[in-house]
């Protein structure tokens, strides 16, 4: 992001005279609604004239009744549906010159010279190559009479902007495209259906996943659930793969475990290029160890239903960037696709990313299997200690070689010869959240790899002072990833009061080292153990604070652990609300979420399910603007949307609760609305943990074990580990496009203590987005914009 130095537009005005055309072409994805729902309205707020294309490239040649206005409320109730509601097709006409001509004469007659198009690395190539011969095209339809002068000067150039919706992720350049979410909470909500029937019968489950070429979907799924093996296509399994197979999953039985789990992408293959297909994995366990097994090939499945909240929100910022691109852009302006890097909007440059994918393809075909997991996304680590913050530069935390690599280390137990003799505790402080025990697993699985002997505290901090530390093996954590809650028991006591049988017991049980998992009491009592070592030598040891909370609210990550699984639990909870109050008609349903002090629950979902409002405490209001909620409400109940949604932060404001809230809209809207209220209470911190909770808590807990473990050896002086400076008590946490360790001592003055948030938060950007959604009059701040980066330019040598 940059800020730009030209004069700033009034974005009300930018799409004055100007016409914009959406469609979704190639196969469907989830939360492709919700792009063309914020591609429509935030083309109107610009003031320009959107319009829908149907059934993909084929209406685009087709044109009539194919090509349509869009209005504000032609979208409405658009979010929470999966697929594509304007219809999606394979066209084989637009593949020749002469469907191409009848697509731009259409266009041309319409005036429409900006074209978003939502789909996968074919239909966005094919949208290039459309631009390109667009002044060719326009030259034949003239010569043709099909066109005047006139219409040709006005349509001079095509401006193309892309979004990647595709289950597969399959696409370089964006960490996730629109769908694959979504697809991954199908596959996982079925992996966690089939653990319970597989463990009654001690079965062996065989599942079929897909995405194409790509085993993004697979090797999520396996690390989310904790696979016995995974077989996907950018690293087939080595020679001699049937034998490694069959040892492991015996060895896994010998161990107590039930059931075994295998996870098969579709496009799974041997080294020689022969498929793998789940039949055949079937009858070599039946076959060699007479296991009971069974196949599942899940299929279209993963492409419907309800759209998870992550890909909504995606959907909607892409949409939103999507048509300040094609604003801004002028006819030298590549054709670009909107990506997400991080937490970040980024415009990258259409065909770079469309040549990096090929690529990919290219070097599995040609044997290089190590090139094409770097392609599909490398890490790429920088150390800096300039300011005492270590920083790991990554491409994302759902980076594709991360996720192999801490795949590889966590499924199958593989000890060092020579033990370490370092002791690492491990502890959940705080309310619950889903994703702490995935983190908890990461961690001792991790700390086993590495020679330590690993310790669990139960019960939080008191647990620590009393002496609840007993010893975790591998065995102990299998299967918690998929746990919501905590294993271990969490408190939210502080240790203040304890330190002194804190610092005994971490001399009795030798604690070298210690994970701290929790929301902003593990960050505070983080804090008062690094205060306290002064006085206490034992504390003087490396740990490491992990953000797990619902509330999003620790300093030094932007991300918590258990945010993303209450946000679907809320965003999933006001569909069903919504639902009902459009079925009775003026109806505005006011809804409580938790999060303390902090508005990133009510804020995300409220861009999530389309709310009209969301109060939160970093941004005031008062009577007036609930008046002006209100008069807001009043305008569309004379809508067709005959129904309304408000969010509350818990702790928004002391004095204009959820109950004067009601009361006043209860009042206000006699005669033309009624309102109902809910408070979703403690069901938010609850359930099973999502997909990106359960990747996000075992890279968190597997990286924090890898760092203390390199501290550790930086600390070991005359004999015994002393650790006193600041970068040895650290938070790991997400920091836009990187995972940081931040010293808890130096993230102090980025703390506000009374309301317990950070002074900084980075969603607050996205709250516009909400408002400008839900048709208020504000202005978008244009000041600052994603510039077009590069891929190419940043590749390692395997890309040139």
């Amino acid at each position: 992001m940059s800020k730009n130095l030209q004069p700033i537009t009034d974005p009300t005005k930018m799409g004055l005279g100007r016409s914009i055309a959406v469609l979704t072409s190639g196969g469907d994805a989830q939360g492709m609604n919700a792009a063309v729902r914020a591609t429509v309205r935030v083309g109107l707020y610009t003031g320009a004239k959107v319009y829908f294309v149907h059934e993909g490239y084929q209406g685009l040649v087709d044109g009539g009744e194919n090509i349509r206005p869009a209005t504000w409320e032609s979208v409405s109730m658009m979010l929470q549906l999966g697929g594509t509601v304007i219809g999606s097709a394979r066209c084989k006409d637009f593949r020749a010159r002469e469907g191409r001509m009848k697509a731009a004469c259409n266009l041309v007659k319409l005036g429409i010279t900006n074209l978003c198009v939502i789909g996968g690395d074919g239909s966005l190539t094919g949208a290039n190559e459309f631009r390109t011969e667009w002044s060719g095209l326009l030259a034949d339809l003239l010569r043709a009479a099909k066109i005047t002068d006139e219409e040709a000067k006005k349509s001079s150039h095509l401006n193309i902007v892309g979004m990647v919706g595709s289950i597969d992720n399959d696409f370089c350049g964006t960490d996730m495209t629109i769908g694959t979410d979504s697809a991954l909470h199908r596959i996982i909500e079925v992996v966690d259906a089939i653990t319970t029937t597989a463990q009654s019968h001690q079965r062996t489950f065989i599942l079929e996943v897909m995405g194409r070429h790509c085993g993004y979907l697979a090797l999520v799924s396996a690390l989310a659930c904790g696979a016995d093996w995974v077989f996907i296509p950018e690293m087939p399994p080595d020679d001699g793969w049937e034998e490694h197979l069959c040892r492991r999953l015996a060895n896994q039985r010998a161990r107590g475990s039930r059931l075994n789990v295998i996870i098969v992408a579709e496009g799974a293959m041997s080294r020689d290029g022969k498929p793998i297909s789940s039949d055949h994995i079937k009858k070599l366990v039946t076959d060699r160890l007479g296991f009971d097994t069974r196949t599942t090939v899940l299929g279209h499945v993963q492409r419907g239903g309800t759209p998870s909240a992550f890909d909504r929100i995606l959907g909607s910022r892409m949409g939103v960037e999507a048509v300040m691109a094609l604003l801004e852009a002028t006819p030298d302006t590549p054709a670009c696709v909107v990506s997400l890097s991080g937490n970040q909007a980024v415009r990258l440059p259409l065909m770079e990313c469309v040549q990096v994918t090929k690529e990919v393809t290219a070097a599995m075909a040609e044997g290089r299997f190590e090139d094409a997991i770097k392609l599909r996304g490398k890490d790429t680590y920088e150390e800096t200690k300039s300011t005492q913050v270590i920083l790991f530069r990554l491409s994302t935390c759902r980076s594709f070689e991360n996720n192999w690599n801490t795949y590889k280390l966590l499924a199958h137990i593989n000890p060092p010869d020579v033990q370490s003799n370092i002791n690492v505790a491990v502890v959940n402080i705080g309310a619950p959240c889903a994703g702490m025990n995935a983190a908890v697993r990461a961690a001792v699985r991790m700390g086993i790899i590495q020679g330590h002997n690993m310790l669990a505290v139960h019960d939080g901090f008191d647990g620590l002072a009393h002496g609840q530390i007993e010893p975790i093996n591998w065995n102990s954590v299998s299967g918690w990833t998929g746990l919501g809650g905590s294993k271990l028991g969490t408190k939210r006591m502080l240790p203040c009061k304890m330190m002194e049988e804190i610092s005994q017991n971490i001399a009795k049980f030798n604690i070298h080292a210690l994970v701290i998992i929790g929301g902003f009491e593990a960050y505070m009592g983080g804090l008062e153990m690094v205060q306290a070592r002064e006085k206490y030598e034992e504390l003087c040891i490396p740990m490491v604070v992990i953000p797990a909370t619902v509330s999003n609210n620790v300093p030094g990550s932007d991300f918590s652990i258990g945010a993303d699984t209450a946000l679907n639990t809320i965003t999933s909870t006001c569909d069903r609300i919504k639902q009902s109050a459009a079925g009775t008609k003026r109806r505005v349903f006011l809804i409580e979420t938790m999060g303390g002090y902090c508005g990133y629950l009510a804020t995300m979902a409220g861009l999530a399910a389309g709310a009209d409002a969301a109060y939160i405490f970093e941004e005031k209001f008062n009577i007036k603007d609930l008046e002006g909620n209100v008069e807001h409400l009043l305008e569309k109940m004379k809508t067709t949307v005959k129904r309304g949604l408000v969010l509350r932060n818990e702790n928004s404001n002391a004095n204009y609760t959820t109950d004067f809230i009601f009361n006043l809209y209860s009042e206000e809207g006699k005669g033309v609305f009624d309102c109902r209220k809910n408070v979703l209470g403690h069901m938010q911190q609850g359930g099973t943990p999502t997909p990106f909770d359960r990747n996000f808590g075992t890279k968190m807990g597997a990286k924090s074990v890898l760092w203390l473990t390199e501290k550790l050896k930086d600390c070991y002086r005359h004999g015994r580990i002393f650790a006193n400076t600041p970068n040895s008590a650290c938070v790991l946490g997400m920091k836009k496009r990187a995972l940081t360790f931040l010293p808890l001592a130096e993230l102090k003055g980025d703390t506000d203590f009374e309301h317990r948030i950070p002074k900084m938060q980075w969603w607050l950007k996205i709250r516009p987005i909400m408002k400008i959604l839900a048709k208020y009059d504000i202005k978008l701040d244009t000041s600052e914009h994603a510039d077009m980066e590069h891929v190419i330019k940043k590749r390692s040598p395997i890309c040139k």
